[in-house]
């Protein structure tokens, strides 16, 4: 994928905007600027611990952005992951590669992929892993072949399959194995998917690209040697005015249950998700719909919007995911990716840039409509101390302390109820144009309102010079009613560098009030904010950088600025313990 850094000069204006830029072709492509005055082996600067993670996954200095080709594989997670081993800007980009037996605590081993070739000698950019018959696994990568970024999809393939953690990894001379043809844009050309066999016994693979602003996935089929591959006919899916398609994913679900599928799964009870990560705006979307087989076309069901304003797997700072087959546990695992809302200068001082979310499980919602996520059991084995805190009622304006744990570093999971709906606030009419998080920047947490807005205070000082809420405001939309959920941080730093991006992310909750009942769980880990609404329906990351509440100054209070008195029917909180990176 390509890299552009987010900035307030940029990412602060309206999306709507955004999208004149592009539907008008005053968009320029994304810079792959490496700022070489910036780079070196070895950090000449003392790397700083202030905003570091302690249980998210990042190396211990440098860059790094997609994860890639993740797979398991014998009993062993492999996550590959685009990282410069010279410096902490974008440039200089391998394939890092990482083992893990609980995808939570990681052995780092030698870069699998970097560039070597003649194929991919300007650079070795993201890609995928698939599982060939006899267990053989094979990753297909994006190679850079000249200074245009000329783009071309390679293979590379373990050089012993008798190493448990496979170390290295070979690239033949019969590399590339699709070059892009005359009607393809070849400097958009990458990231090619996990390949899936069809019942003609025909491999075939995604890669993204655009062509006049119009975003697609291009489809190419290959026989069972999985060397010869050819475009099929038409894309796999495409649409107008989205700009360039990176880093794309397509896999079914099933329409019966939580469990996961392989990604050739073809059998009956299933959808199929299609999330591309838009260029422009820097989103995951994703759409749910039918794969025609026959056709080799997907098209998204009518409650999918197909576009800037369709669902996203999660509405902050996450993007260039991707998912794969667990085939031990039998569910499907997303993983993603959140770069630093900090300036460039920032970044090189502290030594490092970037993190990634905690693995995901995800699965249709039993609707049928969108995808569901949840942080992977396993995180659960780091949790330490635990404080709990049960009908407690927050009457308007009230919020109470959580104390006895390190909030720095904690999860938190918490039940909000209320008596009645009758207080929730109309819809307004002007709001319904706008995307959820230009509301929450109208409708803030301390905007005082009806049915909220209540919920978490996450990383505050003690005098709420700076905090991160997270919270849910109820709206009264005609018959039906609307709930926003916020991750604001444009209170989360008393930093006030013209740079830092400070946005106020927020989505919609599709969830049935008839309980009177949200819940919400957030992940705090010093410099990021995961959180869950309704039991995973909505998904929000944030990066925050705090000067006062770090380390053991930070607090965490919930809290209620509406009129409707909130209970906390239950709020576990645990302390959380630093994950292995050996």
């Amino acid at each position: 994928m390509e890299i552009l850094r987010k900035s307030s000069s940029l990412w602060a204006l309206p999306i709507l905007v955004l999208c004149f830029f592009i539907n008008n072709g005053v968009f320029v492509d994304a810079s792959h600027k490496v700022y070489m005055h910036l780079q070196s082996t070895t950090s000449h600067v003392d790397a700083s611990k202030v905003h570091r993670t302690g249980y998210h996954f990042q190396p211990p200095k440098n860059w790094i952005n997609d994860p890639n080709g993740p797979m398991y594989y014998n009993g062993v997670y492999h996550l590959f992951y685009q990282y410069n081993p010279k410096g902490a800007t974008w440039g200089n980009i391998v394939w890092a590669h990482s083992v893990s037996k609980d995808l939570i605590n990681w052995i780092p081993l030698e870069p699998a992929i970097y560039p070597s070739k003649v194929f991919d000698k300007y650079g070795t950019w993201s890609g995928s892993a698939t599982i060939l018959p006899g267990n053989k696994p094979v990753i297909l990568y994006t190679g850079i072949v000249d200074a245009n970024k000329t783009q071309v999809q390679n293979y590379a393939i373990p050089a012993n399959m008798s190493d448990p953690y496979l170390r290295k990894w070979i690239k033949p001379d019969n590399n590339p194995l699709i070059v892009a043809d005359k009607n393809i844009n070849k400097i958009q050309f990458r990231d090619p998917t996990t390949a899936w066999m069809g019942r003609d016994g025909y491999w075939r693979v995604l890669v993204g690209s655009v062509r006049n602003h119009r975003g697609k996935v291009i489809m190419y089929k290959s026989n069972k040697n999985f060397m010869k591959w050819t475009k099929a006919k038409h894309p796999l899916h495409s649409a107008q005015g989205t700009g360039n398609w990176e880093c794309p994913d397509f896999f079914p679900v099933s329409l019966k249950n939580e469990n996961g599928l392989d990604t050739s799964y073809d059998g009956k009870d299933v959808k199929h998700v299609l999330k591309v990560s838009f260029d422009v705006t820097r989103f995951d979307h994703y759409t749910v719909g039918t794969y025609d087989t026959k056709k080799d076309k997907y098209f998204p069901d009518n409650t999918s919007i197909d576009g800037w304003k369709g669902l996203r797997l999660d509405y902050g700072n996450y993007y260039a995911s991707k998912t794969f087959f667990d085939s031990g546990k039998n569910r499907r695992i997303l993983l993603g990716w959140a770069n630093e809302s900090d300036t460039v200068d920032n970044d090189v001082k502290k030594g490092w840039a970037g993190v990634h979310p905690i693995p995901r499980k995800i699965w249709l919602d039993p609707s049928g409509k969108q995808l569901v996520q949840w942080p992977v059991q396993e995180l659960e084995t780091l949790r330490k101390k635990k404080v709990q805190l049960n009908n407690k009622k927050l009457n308007k304006g009230e919020k109470v302390e959580i104390k006895g744990i390190t909030v720095a570093q904690a999860d938190v999971e918490v039940i909000f109820s209320f008596a009645s709906l009758d207080k929730a606030e109309p819809f307004d009419s002007s709001w319904a144009d706008l995307y959820a998080q230009d509301v929450c920047a109208i409708k803030g947490s301390t905007v005082q309102g009806g049915l909220g807005p209540f919920g978490l205070l996450t990383l505050a000082s003690k005098n709420l010079e700076e905090y991160t809420p997270v919270f849910f405001r109820v709206f009264k939309a005609h018959d039906n009613y609307k709930v926003l959920m916020c991750s604001d941080a444009s209170r989360s730093s008393l930093k006030n560098e013209t740079t830092m991006y400070k946005p106020s992310f927020a989505g919609y909750v599709d969830v049935d009030l008839a309980d009177k009942k949200l819940s919400l769980r957030s992940l705090i880990d010093n410099s990021i904010v995961e959180s869950f609404g309704a039991g995973g329906k909505t998904c929000i990351t944030s990066r925050v950088y705090p000067t006062l509440a770090i380390f053991d100054k930070a607090h965490l209070f919930a809290f209620n600025n509406g009129a409707e008195t909130i209970t906390i029917e239950t709020l576990n909180a645990w302390s959380m313990a630093n994950a292995k990176l050996h």
